[in-house]
């Protein structure tokens, strides 16, 4: 029997919601704060390309001690604390008349963005799922696609309009009244606070009988854990190191609203796939595969893009193929780990992967920053080269894992869509 007002649906309906926000203004934000600042003070690409980079590094020391803040002060208030450092430090970006303030700014919303990102998300869409979790989690990760298909666009828009200082004022109290009213009606209940259970279900789930988690340590002397840590960190390298730098990138071959819309376009793409890999991914499927077709079709995309200065239309294509993982650049990984570690692992190795993968790609903006300004009249080829050769790498570490995580998953952990 399943639980008719299950309260899980409005979990994930307020987790999209959440995401919305933190991805469209803390993850696809940087790339048009980027260009703003660039064009209001004439500051270099590199040192502006070290704010972003910021931005990312300052969320990596969020992520690892996310569960110690939910323990200390709760989920609801880590998550509307979170919202208001995003905004002054949005704010921040639009002011700064100096580099300093700038790196202030991008200290804060780096700080801020995290509690609304991918590790939250988890958190969040966790006590409600079990078997339905890779559904779950696709439909609120698809918060952070519509995110960038919004801020994508939005951000010029408002920019343009109205100002940066003004649109990052309004965005910001939007997003904090949304998220405190969503903490206080949603994220502040577990199931044991309503009576209900996992999924719906009428009685709590069978527990499985296993050793207790490893540590650290022993994680990170698991083949799985590690290729999996690297493919995702590989990953996101090549896709935020890119991103950071493609509104640049298009601007240069088309107009400012279409390379708001171009990038929109990615983000939509991104909800087509993750909405394949959530809804039609077959339950034995094996998901290191799938994340290898993610990453080969983000590769494909980059190598698209290369052809951009003779033939401009190719940035459609581009966008769209590498935009179609996007998504699942995120949300793969732990489901590749719900399906390769017991159930009491699962938090630990996402917490662990996802705080790996932020600390690698934390460096990517600026490092594709200075690649881009010294690569001269050939920069974007070299962006471009080096995203792709990076995804490549990935594949390649997903596919050494691959070799053994068959025989060692326990059929316990291997739970249906």
């Amino acid at each position: 029997m399943k639980q008719s007002n299950f309260f899980g649906r409005k979990v994930v309906a307020a987790t999209f919601v959440m995401a919305v926000f933190g991805w469209g203004i803390g993850f696809y934000g940087p790339p048009i704060f980027l260009y703003a600042v660039i064009q209001r003070t004439g500051w270099s690409l590199p040192l502006c390309s070290a704010a972003v980079t910021l931005h990312f590094l300052a969320g990596t020391l969020v992520v690892v001690n996310l569960p110690a803040l939910y323990k200390r002060l709760g989920l609801p208030r880590t998550t509307v604390l979170g919202s208001i450092l995003l905004g002054i430090g949005v704010y921040g970006w639009s002011i700064a008349n100096q580099p300093y303030q700038l790196f202030l700014a991008a200290l804060l919303s780096g700080l801020g963005w995290v509690t609304m990102g991918a590790a939250a998300v988890n958190a969040l869409i966790s006590p409600w799922f079990v078997t339905k979790r890779p559904a779950a989690l696709a439909m609120a990760y698809n918060g952070a696609s519509i995110g960038g298909v919004i801020f994508s666009s939005a951000w010029v828009f408002l920019i343009d309009r109205i100002g940066f200082t003004q649109a990052a004022l309004g965005v910001g109290l939007v997003s904090i009244t949304t998220i405190a009213v969503l903490s206080i009606k949603v994220f502040k209940l577990r199931p044991e606070d309503l009576g209900q259970y996992a999924d719906g279900a009428d009685q709590a789930p069978d527990q499985p009988t296993v050793s207790s988690g490893s540590t650290a340590t022993s994680l990170w002397r698991n083949r799985r854990f590690v290729t999996l840590a690297a493919a995702m960190s590989l990953g996101l390298f090549a896709q935020i190191g890119l991103i950071t730098h493609l509104f640049l990138l298009l601007v240069n071959h088309v107009t400012e609203a279409q390379a708001g819309l171009a990038m929109g376009l990615a983000t939509a793409s991104a909800i087509a796939g993750r909405f394949l890999v959530g809804w039609l991914m077959p339950p034995d499927a094996n998901r290191r595969t799938i994340a290898c077709l993610s990453y080969g079709c983000q590769l494909l995309g980059c190598l698209v893009m290369t052809g951009l200065s003779s033939v401009p239309d190719l940035l459609w294509l581009g966008v769209v193929l590498f935009g179609a993982g996007i998504g699942n650049a995120t949300s793969l990984p732990p489901l590749i780990a719900q399906a390769e570690f017991p159930r009491q692992q699962t938090q630990r190795v996402v917490t662990l992967i996802v705080a790996t993968a932020q600390g690698c790609y934390a460096f990517a903006p600026a490092f594709f920053g200075a690649l881009k300004s010294l690569g001269g009249s050939h920069g974007e080829l070299l962006l471009l080269g080096l995203a792709a050769g990076i995804q490549g790498l990935a594949i390649l570490a997903l596919v050494v894992g691959n070799r053994r995580s068959a025989q060692q998953i326990p059929e316990f952990s291997r739970p249906s869509l």
